[in-house]
């Protein structure tokens, strides 16, 4: 079986979004990419209260100094393309009003024809959730699920009610609806987000962590939906966050997805033996502008390809 490719947009500060986003979108719909990813980064803190991922002493990269927001971004590609799916990854959901994120995200996918796909995280940063005000971060977890109830809510059949901490819905007809019902995927990287994707998402979209790490957490998974009964299958999207050097890497210390084109391609290549529906490539780390992201993306599918992922 193929595995679908998706491309990352550009939307870290080395780009002109409203230029650059439309350019990148038109040229992977030509290369064959099959699906576009916008990410979310609301701040870059300085200085910064706490580390990366929430790790001590570990910077925040300068990338996410300025990261033009997701919806947006998604928004103008899907306005110059036409096949290709339109994708979150992720959306930090607890930073949203659940009824506006879920009103944005039907809105866009009945403006594209039915092409969007809505991968939420909970997030890490503390700061993004001071600044956001829509809860603490400590009870994202609780927030995550009601923002899952109110898509579910909202997309459905009119007349819309629900009952929330966050959200009252009385009775109201609320549009547009979605082209069709929007999937649902979850980054799910602890044993309670697992049991909240089990339960409640359509599918699972986590970080590349090297083939035989992420191949273990896969099956976990999958035991885990066994054990709680769910039927039917879990879609999967694989994130891979690469660092693009024009020449090969060299050295033992090559970090996952760092390299040119080719290393890049060693990598997926390993990383689609696991038997993930699709792998989107983020290939802004690395390149200057949007010529260098459009020609290495090129390379990258075409190298893929021929690799036979």
């Amino acid at each position: 079986m193929t595995t679908a490719l998706g491309l990352g947009l550009p939307q870290n500060h080395q780009y002109d979004v409203g230029r650059d986003v439309p350019d990148v979108a038109r040229a992977a719909e030509r290369i064959g990419y099959e699906s576009l990813w916008a990410y979310e980064r609301a701040l870059f803190p300085e200085p910064a209260t706490q580390g990366l991922f929430g790790m001590p002493d570990v910077p925040w990269p300068d990338d996410y100094r300025s990261v033009a927001e997701p919806l947006v971004t998604l928004s103008l590609a899907a306005a110059v393309t036409e096949r290709v799916r339109l994708g979150t990854s992720v959306l930090v959901a607890p930073l949203h009003g659940p009824f506006q994120l879920a009103r944005s995200l039907a809105t866009l996918d009945a403006a594209s024809g039915g092409r969007v796909v809505a991968g939420f995280g909970s997030g890490w940063s503390l700061d993004e959730y001071a600044a956001a005000g829509v809860r603490p971060f400590e009870e994202r977890g609780r927030v995550l699920d009601e923002v899952i109830e109110v898509c579910r809510a909202v997309w459905g059949p009119d007349p819309v009610t629900y009952d929330g901490e966050i959200t009252r819905i009385a009775s109201a007809v609320v549009g547009p609806k979605p082209a069709r019902p929007v999937p649902i995927l979850l980054a799910a990287g602890n044993k309670q987000a697992q049991r909240r994707l089990v339960d409640h998402a359509d599918g699972w979209l986590p970080l590349a962590m090297g083939a035989e790490q992420t191949a273990a957490q896969w099956r976990e998974l999958q035991e885990l939906a066994a054990e709680r009964g769910r039927t039917r299958p879990i879609r999967t999207v694989l994130r891979a966050n690469a660092k693009y050097t024009p020449k090969p890497y060299e050295g033992r210390d090559r970090a996952l997805f760092q390299g040119d084109a080719e290393q890049i391609v060693e990598d997926l290549v390993a990383h689609a033996g696991i038997g993930f529906e699709e792998i989107l490539i983020d290939l802004q780390q690395g390149t200057r502008d949007a010529e260098e992201l459009k020609d290495v993306a090129a390379e990258v599918y075409e190298k893929a390809r021929a690799a036979g992922v």
